[in-house]
């Protein structure tokens, strides 16, 4: 049994920066995410997209608004449990006994969920013979772009993430884009910046085509496509990309008692805490009048329900607001050495 004074579900940006503000008023927790990497969707989506609304911050990629925020709770130590979903919440006397698919159990008065949009899956090719490539060769995200140097990368979509991801790997691989449409739904400056790459030869784009089968032994060799016409066209290819978006599911969370909207979570603005006492829901997964899904958004909601959870962490120690230039004592939490 893990004893803490919160239990953090969701290891993104909003779960990150509540684990600091957590740490930073002395309050112990550890952070359970079902994913096997800290970053949440900045990693899984878009880990080399630029990000321009982070406060400070005038452009930064998922990837390194994710390390800055790791190398911010750094001094803290926090313990994470990676690969591991939550399974089950139940009420234990004045705290919360949670279970995970893992074997872990934790009990803490505090249980703050920053699950984003809950547990996510992309979808998938539906050709049968994807499934022995998948994690090689046939993939849904990127994580390391250099794997694609002088290949030939099939990518299917429409969408941001399909044209974004055109354009960037036609600089140093032969790009082959598919979309069952002829119109694309991404920002229109990319639409325009990919036809321009297909005139001059960069990108090859096939449009009112779908993939319709997949062959290869050990590793992908060729896909096929049709068209609305039962037109087949082959390609050889050595990675198939698929961007087709994502299938959101709130997975065990809709089983615990919480009020949950539209598959988000209703809260209340002061400490953003759920109808259950002692739950509470920050970021995407959040919901109330006038909620923001942004992550500065987040980052508001997680400094509060984090004062929020000092109450019921320590019930007989009064919450005192310390200003992290001044205060000594926050200043000894980080390791801050001086005046």
């Amino acid at each position: 049994m893990i004893k803490t004074d919160a239990l953090i579900i969701g290891a993104g940006p909003t779960g990150l920066f509540t684990a600091h503000q957590l740490k930073l008023i002395g309050l112990d927790c550890e952070i359970v995410d079902n994913l096997d990497k800290i970053g949440g969707q900045c990693i899984e989506l878009y880990p080399d997209k630029p990000i321009y609304d982070i406060p400070a911050v005038p452009e930064c990629t998922g990837e390194e608004l994710t390390n800055n925020l790791i190398n911010q709770i750094k001094p803290f130590n926090i313990k994470t449990h990676l690969g591991e979903r939550v399974d089950e919440v139940k009420k234990e006397k004045d705290s919360w006994l949670v279970k995970t698919n893992a074997g872990k159990n934790f009990i803490t008065p505090n249980v703050i969920i920053a699950g984003g949009v809950g547990s996510f899956e992309p979808r998938k090719f539906s050709p049968k013979e994807c499934e022995k490539f998948e994690n090689k060769s046939v993939l849904y995200s990127i994580r390391d772009k250099k794997i694609f140097l002088g290949k030939i990368v099939t990518i299917f979509g429409g969408g941001d993430s399909a044209l974004d991801w055109a354009v960037e790997l036609s600089k140093n691989s032969k790009v082959n884009l598919i979309h069952r449409r002829d119109d694309f739904r991404g920002a229109q400056a990319t639409v325009d910046k990919v036809h321009e790459l297909v005139k001059e030869g960069k990108i090859k784009l096939f449009t009112k085509y779908q993939m319709n089968s997949i062959t290869g032994e050990n590793k992908l060799e060729s896909i096929e496509i049709k068209n609305d016409n039962k037109e087949v066209e082959t390609l050889k290819t050595d990675f198939a990309l698929g961007f087709f978006g994502l299938i959101m599911q709130l997975g065990p969370i809709a089983n615990w008692g919480l009020n949950i909207n539209k598959k988000t979570i209703e809260v209340d603005t002061e400490k953003f805490e759920t109808n259950q006492k002692g739950i509470y829901a920050v970021g995407d997964i959040c919901t109330y009048p006038g909620k923001l899904k942004l992550i500065l958004s987040g980052f508001h909601e997680g400094a509060l329900a984090a004062r929020a959870c000092f109450k019921l962490a320590r019930p007989n120690e009064k919450y005192r607001f310390e200003f992290t230039t001044s205060s000594k004592s926050i200043k000894d939490r980080l390791g801050v050495k001086g005046d």
